[in-house]
């Protein structure tokens, strides 16, 4: 009987190497699987890359990994906001490597991962210091730069339901890279707020198909001072 439910975040992790690349989903502070960035801290896996839409935003969740020593390399379109104190104090002491990628082109290469494309040619960067060392082509009377997949050995996100098989569905923009990182990881876990039979989840809702997800974890939906509910907040 296939049954990918893991009772603990600590279950969920086990396994994650030191050195291993691991895929964060998020989008600034939306849709971040904060319990599993704890776990993954407490848990203890060292010299990790890190791919992510930004770089952490004040001292908690990605920021935390970060300042935790944990991290090697951030491969990201949005290192620096206002709230970025963690990162910008680790890179400018050169303690952590950098590798900025548009926003464009870290989604298609994280999906040209798990789609099994070779390599792709974008118009994005061309003639800028992104474009350092890379391949450029002339298509059609339009300069391309050439950009590869980008693989994970792991992928953490956060989805709203699932299921024992790990199909999943998201709640509004908390979908955003969680999708394209279950495909472009070798291994993915994922929190859900919610568990549910099989044959529950209407099959043309379902986003990310159990194939792609290896470990599914429930975490309870933190209630706030102003009465409603805190979306990723540690259970």
């Amino acid at each position: 009987m296939i049954d990918k439910i893991a009772a603990s975040v600590a279950e969920a992790l086990e396994g994650i190497a030191d050195g291993a690349t691991v895929m964060i989903g998020g989008f600034g502070t939306a849709g971040i699987p904060n319990e599993l960035i704890a776990g993954l801290i407490e848990q203890g896996a060292r010299e990790l890359t890190v791919v992510n839409n930004n770089a952490g935003n004040g001292d908690q969740g990605l920021a935390a990994l970060l300042k935790a020593g944990r991290v090697r390399k951030i491969i990201c379109s949005f290192p620096r906001q206002a709230d970025s104190f963690v990162f910008d104090e680790l890179y400018r002491s050169g303690k952590l490597e950098l590798e900025l990628v548009p926003q464009g082109n870290l989604a298609e290469r994280i999906r040209a991962a798990g789609a099994g494309i070779g390599a792709f040619f974008s118009p994005t960067g061309y003639g800028t210091e992104l474009a350092k060392g890379k391949e450029t082509r002339e298509i059609n009377g339009r300069p391309y730069v050439l950009e590869h997949p980008i693989y994970g050995d792991v992928a953490l996100i956060k989805a709203e339901r699932g299921d024992r098989w790990g199909n999943l569905t998201y709640r509004m923009a908390a979908r955003n890279f969680g999708p394209v990182m279950a495909m472009g990881a070798k291994r993915t876990i994922a929190t859900v707020h919610d568990i549910v039979e099989l044959g529950q989840l209407d099959p043309e809702h379902i986003v990310t198909p159990g194939i792609f997800v290896s470990r599914i974890v429930k975490v309870a939906r933190v209630a706030t001072q102003a009465g409603g509910f805190k979306q990723g907040a540690t259970a």
